[in-house]
């Protein structure tokens, strides 16, 4: 496999729990799909997780910028869905799909974390040989 981009990012809990705060589900709807939503309000903090969220759509994005018309993804074409193991990982919808249909073989990698005060996740976009 090659690797296409690589996306990093880390989101303040405390300004997301504000954000959530101030605009509530508005703010929830534009940044999380339902099912996320649904997850992060079954969670003890869902400042915490929907930040998690928030910086993995983030970094999913930044790795897929090398792919032509990424720059066109929303924040809910990109998921974060637990994989067979329980693992997180990657859902495309809309247009991330539709990019992701053009490049035969991309795979996605996710990895999320949490500390006290932020959330972070790192993202890795590759392709079998051919396609780079």
């Amino acid at each position: 496999m090659s690797i296409v981009g690589i996306g990093i990012d880390l989101v303040d809990i405390e300004r997301v729990r504000r954000l959530f705060e101030r605009h509530g589900a508005r703010a929830q709807k534009r940044f999380l799909t339902a099912a996320e939503s649904a997850y992060v309000n079954d969670c003890a903090d869902p400042a915490r997780h929907a930040a998690a969220r928030v910086a993995a759509k983030e970094a999913v994005y930044k790795a897929m910028q090398p792919l032509p018309g990424a720059r066109a993804i929303g924040w809910t074409d990109i998921e974060v869905i637990r994989g067979p193991e329980g693992a997180p990982a990657v859902g495309l919808h809309g247009k991330a799909a539709a990019i992701a249909r053009r490049v035969p073989g991309l795979v996605l990698h996710l990895s999320l974390t949490h500390a006290e005060l932020t959330a972070g996740a790192m993202a890795i976009a590759e392709v079998p040989p051919s396609n780079s």
